[in-house]
C-alpha cells in the first residue's frame, strides 16, 4: 500500500486532512461520533490479529488508519468552533426553524408542536 508513516509527504494541510478523511471513509462533513465509529470499525477490520488479507497489507492499513485518526483528531482539537447565533441556526431542527420563522401563528404553525413550551 505504501502508506506507512515515513513515506507520506503532503503538499498542504488540506491534502493531509483529505487523505486522512478518505482513509477513515468519512464524508466531507462528519460529526465527532461518525469519526469515532468509522475509526473503530476500520481498526477492527484491518487489525493484524483479525484481518484475513496478507499480513503486510493489514499492518500498513492499520498504521494508515491510526495516522489518519491522529491527523483528524489534531485538526478537530485545533479547530475553532463558533457559538454565534448565526452559526448555531445552521444546525437547528426543522421544527425549531418553523417556529423561528412563523412562531405560533395559527395559520402557519404546526399546532401544538411549539418547542418553547
Amino acid at each position: 500500500m505504501g502508506n506507512s508513516k515515513s513515506s507520506i509527504v503532503f503538499k498542504s494541510t488540506f491534502e493531509k486532512i483529505t487523505w486522512a478523511r478518505q482513509i477513515l471513509e468519512l464524508p466531507e462533513s462528519a460529526t465527532k461520533q461518525q469519526i469515532i465509529e468509522n475509526f473503530r470499525s476500520l481498526i477492527t477490520k484491518w487489525h493484524p490479529d483479525k484481518c484475513r488479507k496478507k499480513e503486510k497489507i493489514c499492518h500498513e492499513m492499520t498504521e494508515a488508519i491510526i495516522l489518519a485518526n491522529k491527523i483528524i483528531s489534531d485538526y478537530c482539537t485545533q479547530y475553532e468552533f463558533s457559538f454565534s447565533k448565526e452559526e448555531i441556526k445552521k444546525y437547528i431542527s426543522k421544527e425549531e426553524w418553523w417556529v423561528d420563522k412563523f412562531g405560533t401563528d395559527p395559520i402557519w404553525s404546526k399546532g401544538d408542536s411549539d418547542i418553547r413550551k
